[in-house]
C-alpha cells in the first residue's frame, strides 16, 4: 500500500460555552463523504430546531478535494470560514464541524462572531480527537502456549493494537500494525516465540493511530 497518511477525527462529540448571553455548541464528527456530512449537519438542524443559526464547514477526501462552509445567516466571512480555518489549520480531512449558536439578544460584531465560532469549532475537535489515519495491515498470529506469555508482554512495548485473542489448543492474537513497521515486528514474534509462531495477512486497511503513536 502506498497512500500516505491523513489526520481525521477520531470520534464525534461536542462543547458549548456561553458568550454575552448567547449559547454556542460545537460539534464535530469524522465523516467519509460529502453526502455523510451533509446527513450530520441535517441531524444537528432537527436536533436544534429553535437555534438561531447553524454554522458549518467540511472537508472531504484525503487530499482534501471537496471543501465547503456556510454562515447561515451570519453576516459573511463570520462563521463558516472562520470554522473552515480551524479544520485547515490542524490539516483535518474526512471530517465536519458545526457549530449551532442560540442568539442571546445582544450583538457580538463581526470580530467577536469570528472567535466565537473559532471557539466553538476548536473545542468539539479538542473533544473529538485526532486520528492518524495510517496505511496499516491485520494479522492473525498463531503460536503456542509456552511463548504466550512472554509475546504478549513484548507487544506492550511496541505500537501493535491487539484486537482479539482466541484460546484453544493454541493462542490465536489478530493484531494491527502499520505497514511501515510490519517487518520489523513479524520478526520480532519469531524472535520471541523462538520461532514457533505463524503469520497469516488477513487485509490491509486505513487503522486510526494516535497522531503521537511511536513507531517501531
Amino acid at each position: 500500500m502506498t497512500e500516505r497518511p491523513y489526520r481525521t477525527l477520531r470520534a464525534e462529540a461536542s462543547d458549548e460555552f456561553v458568550v454575552n448571553k448567547s449559547r454556542f455548541i460545537g460539534f464535530a464528527a469524522p465523516v467519509d463523504s460529502e453526502e455523510g456530512a451533509l446527513r450530520y449537519i441535517q441531524s444537528l438542524r432537527d436536533a436544534h430546531r429553535d437555534a438561531t443559526h447553524h454554522c458549518y464547514a467540511y472537508i472531504i477526501g484525503r487530499n482534501a478535494g471537496i471543501m465547503r462552509y456556510q454562515d447561515d445567516g451570519e453576516p459573511t466571512g463570520t462563521a463558516g470560514q472562520p470554522i473552515m480555518e480551524v479544520l485547515r489549520q490542524k490539516q483535518l480531512v474526512n471530517c465536519c464541524a458545526v457549530v449551532v449558536r442560540y442568539f442571546g439578544g445582544v450583538l457580538l460584531g463581526a470580530g467577536g462572531l469570528v472567535r466565537a465560532y473559532t471557539k466553538g469549532c476548536a473545542m468539539a475537535v479538542d473533544a473529538a480527537g485526532i486520528a492518524l489515519m495510517e496505511p496499516s495491515v491485520r494479522i492473525k498470529a498463531e503460536l503456542p502456549y509456552a511463548v504466550w506469555d512472554r509475546v504478549q508482554y513484548q507487544l506492550s512495548t511496541l505500537p501493535v493494537a491487539l484486537e482479539d485473542t482466541i484460546y484453544t489448543d493454541q493462542v490465536t492474537a489478530t493484531l494491527s500494525l502499520r505497514d511501515r513497521d510490519q517487518l520489523h515486528i513479524e520478526k520480532a514474534l519469531a524472535q520471541w516465540s523462538d520461532g514457533r509462531v505463524q503469520i497469516t495477512e488477513l487485509d490491509r486497511m486505513y487503522y486510526a493511530w494516535p497522531p503521537d503513536e511511536g513507531s517501531a
